[in-house]
């Protein structure tokens, strides 16, 4: 395996499937059965969700909304999508831990390094809602943060696109792919592979980041096994 210990960071749109709202739970499914193989292969694996599927702060903000109360109304939203991954991953038979950088209970405990660790040392899949605790931070920052707490060996984006372009490819049907990347490229050719402060994260503690399409089933396994289906930044 090429990776031994992942941050998977999946968006809440994923989970919309078809749909224009909520959570589909053909892709829960579909998502839990794909991380159940890496799991069983003896990958340690940790999980951030984003919310907006269900609402976003800087949406909310945008229409008038008080941007810390709308932040901390999508950081909610993050905890929502990782009870219902949590409740289908435990339904396919794994153990999980789920932890938040809002402490609520008892749905969750307070996310910390120590306590990931343990987890996923007990064979456990952590899944880290609550985004980082903070207004203004995003879900990508989140992920960084915590990739960097729990030393993952990448952060795996999973996305609906098989990797970066040199343009959107959903409207340019002659967009490149890239196959590797510095994160002195990825800067310099303005492409939006995380927000600039988690991407920052990752260039300051050299930590790669591999984006992929989580939609094809059994691709989570073959980017842990190292075969060449998305784009490193590294």
């Amino acid at each position: 395996m090429k990776y031994k210990r992942i941050l998977l960071k999946l968006s809440g749109e994923s989970l919309m499937g078809r749909q224009s709202y909520g959570i589909a739970p053909e892709m829960l499914g579909q998502y839990s059965l794909d991380i159940k193989t890496v799991v069983e292969r003896g990958v340690e694996v940790a999980i951030v969700i984003g919310g907006g599927n269900i609402f976003r702060g800087l949406s909310g903000a945008a229409k008038g909304m008080d941007r810390v109360q709308g932040d901390y109304m999508g950081m909610l939203a993050t905890l929502i999508n990782s009870m219902a991954l949590q409740a289908e991953l435990e339904k396919q038979g794994l153990k999980t831990e789920l932890l938040s950088g809002l402490a609520i209970e008892p749905i969750c405990k307070e996310m910390s390094r120590r306590r990931a660790i343990e987890a996923m040392g007990e064979g456990r899949v952590v899944i880290i809602g609550g985004g980082s605790g903070n207004p203004f931070f995003t879900t990508d920052t989140a992920s960084a943060l915590r990739a960097v707490e729990i030393k993952a060996d990448a952060i795996l984006k999973g996305t609906r696109v098989d990797g970066i372009y040199t343009a959107d490819p959903e409207k340019d049907p002659s967009a490149n792919k890239y196959t590797t990347l510095t994160f002195a490229e990825a800067l310099s050719k303005k492409l939006k592979v995380m927000d600039l402060t988690a991407f920052a994260l990752c260039e300051e503690n050299n930590l790669p980041i591999y984006v992929f399409d989580m939609n094809t089933p059994g691709n989570l396994l073959k980017v842990v096994e190292g075969q060449p289906i998305g784009t490193e930044v590294k």
